[in-house]
C-alpha cells in the first residue's frame, strides 16, 4: 500500500450495483496521497485482469472471500480508480447479481479484516 494504514482511513462500502474501496490519509500528506492514488490505479488494473494476488498477500490467505467469483465473472465487473481529496477510491460495479453478491462478500471480508467497521 505504501502508507501507514493507522494514519489512513479505509472504507469498504457495499452499494446496490457493487461497492467501493476508499483509502485516504487522515491528515494532509501530498506524498502519501499520491502513493494512495497510484495504489488505487494498480488495484483497479489488477482486478480488471482478474488478478487478486494482492488482497491474498495482504491478508495472508490463499483466497479472499468473493474473489474466485469476481475472477470468474471479471467480464461482468468494472473497476474505476478515482482521486479523492486525501487519497483515492476504486469503484466496483456490475449489473450481474452473482457478481454483485461476490463484490459484497469481498467488501464484508475487507471491513472485518481491516477492522473498518461500518462508516
Amino acid at each position: 500500500m505504501g502508507v501507514n494504514q493507522y494514519t489512513s482511513q479505509h472504507v469498504f462500502e457495499s452499494l446496490p450495483d457493487g461497492g467501493r474501496v476508499v483509502l485516504q490519509r487522515k491528515e494532509r500528506d501530498p506524498g502519501g496521497e499520491a502513493t494512495i492514488r497510484a495504489h488505487m490505479r494498480t488495484i483497479a488494473a489488477d482486478f480488471s485482469r482478474g488478478d487478486f494476488a494482492l488482497p491474498g498477500f495482504v491478508h495472508a490467505t490463499s483466497e479472499v472471500p468473493g474473489t474466485a467469483a469476481m475472477k470468474r465473472l471479471r467480464g461482468d465487473i468494472t473497476y474505476s480508480a478515482q482521486d479523492l481529496p486525501r487519497g483515492g477510491e476504486v469503484i466496483i460495479s456490475s449489473k450481474n447479481p452473482e457478481a454483485i453478491a461476490a463484490i459484497h462478500e469481498f467488501l464484508a471480508f475487507q471491513r472485518m479484516d481491516h477492522r473498518a467497521g461500518m462508516h
